[in-house]
């Protein structure tokens, strides 16, 4: 790695971001900003730069603007910021987080990967849906029977479609969990698990340029 400055790297040190887990977790600190590169502090280990793509320590770079980085985790994508209030990241613990934060792909969409059920999935933020929406398959998945709930008809920022109404015992996006939330099983497949209205009116919701910003109401 080709020496930093003294005087860059004094300037990265200043402030740090930790996300400090329960048992299994990563405790990861982002030290600076070098470029399109991250200086990250894994476990309280040596600053080590990382470009979007790399990987060390069970720690991937997806991103990397201005004063933030994207990180995968264990699955989970979060988004770490210089002097941003620490979280739980990767552990088995309960989740107590209250704010969540989404960087948009290349083609404009907000996704990120969560949990339902404590089950893996991935999530697609759909503000059109009038609820969280689940295919038939993650629903089989998941070994939720779903037939047994109550037939509907969903609206979707694609239009309608038929499904059937259940109740998610809970979702979890980053360090935030929110517990029985009404979903719709449909039967097309689906890549992503659609993050509708049923999960996203319990936040405050903000966006500015590719960032969305969700603060749980309460």
């Amino acid at each position: 790695m080709t020496p930093l400055r003294a005087s860059l790297l004094s300037a990265a040190l200043a402030v740090a971001s930790l996300l400090a887990g329960t048992a299994g977790a990563q405790t990861v600190g982002l030290s600076g900003i070098l470029g399109n590169r991250a200086l990250l502090m894994i476990n309280s280990g040596t600053p080590r730069s990382m470009a979007p793509g790399e990987s060390y320590q069970g720690v991937k770079v997806v991103s990397v603007s201005g004063d933030q980085a994207v990180l995968e985790i264990s699955g989970q994508r979060v988004t770490v910021k210089l002097g941003e209030a620490p979280g739980s990241v990767g552990g088995r613990g309960v989740p107590n987080g209250t704010r969540i934060v989404l960087t948009s792909d290349s083609r404009g969409h907000f996704i990120s990967d969560g949990r339902i059920n404590n089950q893996s999935m991935r999530f697609m933020v759909d503000t059109g849906a009038t609820t969280m929406a689940v295919s038939a398959a993650d629903a089989d998945r998941m070994n939720i029977d779903y037939k047994t709930g109550q037939p509907v008809v969903m609206g979707t920022a694609n239009g309608n479609t038929q499904g059937w109404r259940i109740k998610l015992s809970s979702v979890r996006v980053g360090d935030v969990e929110i517990r029985e939330v009404d979903a719709v099983v449909i039967p097309m497949a689906m890549p992503y698990v659609l993050l509708g209205n049923s999960f996203l009116t319990q936040f405050q919701m903000t966006r500015t340029n590719d960032q969305m910003v969700l603060e749980r109401r309460y």
